[in-house]
């Protein structure tokens, strides 16, 4: 791992019989990002090119992780102080902030941030009265169709409630147009945690109530049930228990799903003949509710750049932050994750081309629900994913296996 460092290098010119001293600085600062999902590392890459070109003084070194192990490697490379900078999820700030692992950056917000950038997005670095970093990625999980095959199966809109989203598939696999129309990413990882967040929400269920666990009843056990009978039914993709949101989105894009549960990225990438099967065929609203509790479904994906208290240049690497963040930056990468600000909505540049999802986006973007903000974060997600794995395999009852769950949470 490299050490970041600030180095001032100094020289000497021979002009016209004396020498003429030089001196050049650059400080070099170390940025941990996700490899998937949102913006490409191509595309990050690109925007650390144009920070250096404006600031030539400061060096960028770029590390790319998946995002299982981004939580881990910016842990373990506290006691190093191998990272300035590093993308965090809105379920970290919590453990993050009681650890002093990031900078309390609430001195550094300008009026004009507060003003500019959406209400919602704050929720995303802010814990406990205190701000650890910028929001950077505005995000919430989307119900992606094929409009082609529902319109082949007589279906004329896509489904309002998670209940119609059952029927319509089964109308779907009935009449012979795909054997598993609907597909999810209920791998054993946190990417299940962000589907099953998303049912919760619906379902008006609750993580913790009164400092402790209350997703094994109510909403909570609702929304692993009808994960379990969507699953059972045959209606979903059996290879969904092993799904990352990248599988969706290859399986989604070969045409192989009619529906598909995915952040705001696929929209675009589904959408682009080069690699896409299903270019032009792409519909997108906000995740379903349930009749009578709920209109929309959503769960808060939003992520955050911030400094590590270990960094030994956090004003260079503020000022790499805010460049990341800035809207001038954000419009020109919104095809792959929407803008914090409130502003770039107006932008036809912006909207130019993607209107449908940004109609869905109003909706979804509201409706966020927050996973647990609790230290506690990665133990009680670790027992929720092994309780949704062993209810889709037929080895625990839902309820049984949050009652697991909810023992093994730490809380």
């Amino acid at each position: 791992m490299l050490k970041s460092i600030s180095r001032t290098l100094l020289g000497a010119a021979f002009v016209g019989g004396a020498f003429m001293p030089h001196a050049f600085a650059e400080t070099s600062i170390n940025a941990l990002f996700m490899a998937q999902a949102a913006y490409s590392e191509a595309d990050v890459r690109a925007m650390a090119e144009a920070f250096s070109k404006a600031n030539p003084d400061i060096k960028v070194n770029l590390e790319f992780v998946p995002y299982e192990g981004l939580h881990d490697k910016t842990v373990l490379a506290q006691g190093s102080g191998g990272y300035d900078v590093v993308l965090f999820d809105v379920i970290w700030p919590a453990e993050y902030a009681s650890n002093n692992v990031l900078v309390d950056v609430s001195a550094r917000i300008t009026d004009d941030m507060k003003k500019g950038v959406l209400p919602g997005a704050w929720t995303t670095v802010n814990y406990d009265g205190k701000s650890y970093g910028m929001p950077w990625i505005l995000d919430t999980k989307y119900l992606f169709y094929n409009k082609e095959i529902l319109e082949k199966a007589g279906i004329k809109s896509p489904p309002k409630t998670w209940d119609e989203l059952a029927e319509q598939a089964k109308i779907i696999k009935d009449k012979g147009l795909l054997a598993t129309p609907i597909s999810w990413s209920w791998s054993q990882a946190e990417a299940a945690i962000c589907d099953y967040t998303t049912l919760v929400s619906a379902y008006g269920g609750d993580f913790i109530k009164d400092g402790k666990p209350a997703f094994q009843s109510g909403g909570g056990l609702d929304a692993l049930n009808y994960m379990v009978t969507s699953y059972s039914s045959g209606l979903t993709n059996p290879n969904s228990k092993e799904f990352l949101e990248e599988d969706v989105r290859k399986v989604f894009q070969n045409g192989e799903a009619a529906f598909a549960l995915n952040w705001t990225y696929m929209y675009n990438m589904a959408n682009d003949p080069k690699d896409s099967k299903v270019a032009g065929k792409v519909g997108v609203v906000p995740a379903p509710g349930v009749a009578g509790k709920s209109e929309v479904s959503a769960v808060n994906g939003s992520m955050g750049l911030g400094i590590t208290t270990a960094s030994k240049h956090p004003e260079e690497a503020w000022k790499f932050i805010t460049f990341m963040t800035s809207q001038e930056t954000q419009n020109q990468y919104a095809k792959l994750s929407l803008p914090i600000w409130a502003s770039s909505y107006d932008d036809a540049a912006v909207t130019k081309g993607q209107e449908e999802l940004i109609a869905a986006a109003k909706l979804g973007l509201a409706a966020m629900y927050p996973r647990p903000t609790t230290p506690k974060y990665q133990e009680l997600s670790t027992a929720l994913q092994q309780a949704i794995q062993e209810s889709l395999l037929g080895q625990a009852k839902p309820e049984d296996a949050l009652k697991g769950a909810a023992e093994n949470s730490g809380l």
